[in-house]
């Protein structure tokens, strides 16, 4: 079921100035200027967040809520102001509901682990989608073998979107429906508001994979009403190392601790152990601090840009995508997901011809042209598709139109290299 799209604003960046953010763009790979179509997978990083971090350890280098000296008391600072900047970028009601992690697949652990194990039952249903990432399957798969949950699957149709027409029954009884609110493969955006109503309206807990979703979109979510909402920063200009866990206080309270040691308690006996308050309390050990201040940083950056902005540039740019790809290559290419572009991101999952997807982007490769190969940890979906790989180009703040004409260019190259 396709989800009504949000009005796309009008206001757009001017990418040749953002282009000169990031230093890496600067550089030639084989003797040509690198085009980087990969930011699904992990974008690229700003002057802003690499010196914000080479500050960080410069000047204020110390352990954090532990040191009384000054740059201890620094450090501390940063970190709970990055998550001050994140909590506001994202819409949370208060800094307590901001979970530092060290990715997305490890927030969507925590959930499925702790939540899960002290919350779920056997026989208890747990719903997804066949267009989710790994990281918000195989936690599930391994409570269906440790516990022996239910896990109940919303399908794909044809056009790269959920098939809603039974919702009501798959969420029939559910104590869980997880879902993302963007596709990695497919760059359909759901109706994430509508599934978190059908998941409460079944008294099931809502958690949504933000990962694609919040470094292109503007987000709220507390609009959204779901219980949980997991994202990474190194997709959204921030550094690896670091992702995030939002909840809600109430379910985080009700959430036991996910990994133990330093930080996380507030007491320690020869009996037992007192949990730290929240969010500290699934922060085990020495936390990521100089990554949270590069993601406050990537946080102040992409709201600089404004993020109807940076909406509004790729859905332009995915438009044009879409066009030029499907004129030059016809029957050619199958770009898998939405046909209208106010209904997905800058996510083109391509086949093309009968060649290999790795083959493809070797040979985009040679011409400086970066684009993923691969089943990108998304098999149940790829496999619904009837592909074994595809070759996945992802496009984003910093990308243009002769981005795209360079990734048509290369497709052109490998058509030539692979004829014969």
């Amino acid at each position: 079921m396709t989800a009504t799209p949000a009005p796309i604003p009008t206001d757009t960046l001017d990418v040749e100035r953002v282009k000169k953010d990031f230093p890496i763009l600067d550089r030639e790979v084989r003797g040509r200027r690198l085009v980087y179509l990969d930011s699904a997978n992990t974008s690229q990083k700003p002057r802003a967040v690499l010196d914000a971090m080479q500050a960080y350890y410069e000047r204020s280098n110390a352990n954090v809520h532990r040191g009384t000296y000054l740059i201890a008391e620094e450090a501390t600072a940063a970190l709970e102001g990055a998550r001050g900047k994140v909590a506001r970028f994202v819409g949370a009601r208060s800094q307590r509901e901001i979970v530092f992690t060290k990715n997305a697949t490890e927030a969507l652990n925590l959930v499925a682990k702790a939540w899960g194990r002290a919350h779920l039952r056997p026989g208890d249903p747990v719903v997804i989608t066949e267009l989710e990432h790994h990281a918000n399957i195989v936690p599930w798969h391994q409570l269906v073998d440790e516990i022996g949950i239910e896990l109940r699957w919303i399908p794909v149709d044809a056009g790269g979107h959920l098939d809603l027409s039974a919702l009501d029954r798959l969420v029939d009884g559910a104590r869980v429906v997880s879902f993302a609110a963007m596709s990695n493969v497919l760059g359909t955006i759901t109706p994430v508001e509508r599934l978190v109503q059908a998941a409460h309206g079944a008294g099931a807990v809502a958690v949504v994979d933000a990962s694609q979703y919040v470094p292109h979109l503007p987000t709220d979510v507390t609009a959204w009403g779901a219980d949980f909402v997991a994202f990474t920063g190194h997709k959204m200009c921030g550094p690896t190392g670091i992702g995030v866990l939002w909840g809600t206080e109430a379910i985080l309270d009700a959430t036991p601790p996910f990994l133990t040691g330093g930080e996380m308690i507030l007491n320690v006996t020869k009996t037992g152990f007192t949990p730290n308050e929240l969010p500290w309390k699934f922060e085990a050990g020495t936390p990521p601090i100089a990554e949270a201040v590069g993601l406050g940083a990537a946080v102040d950056y992409l709201g600089g840009l404004g993020m109807e902005a940076v909406r509004a540039h790729e859905h332009a740019l995915t438009a044009y995508a879409l066009t030029t790809l499907g004129e030059r290559f016809g029957d050619d290419i199958t770009i898998h997901g939405p046909a209208d572009p106010a209904e997905r991101g800058g996510v083109l999952s391509f086949s093309y011809r009968d060649v290999h997807p790795h083959d493809l982007t070797q040979v985009f490769d040679e011409r400086g042209v970066c684009v993923r190969a691969g089943h990108h940890c998304a098999k149940p979906l790829l496999r619904e598709l009837g592909e074994a790989a595809t070759a996945r180009a992802s496009l984003y703040l910093y990308n243009d139109e002769a981005d795209v004409d360079a990734l048509a260019d290369a497709i052109d190259a490998a058509s030539d290299f692979f004829s014969f």
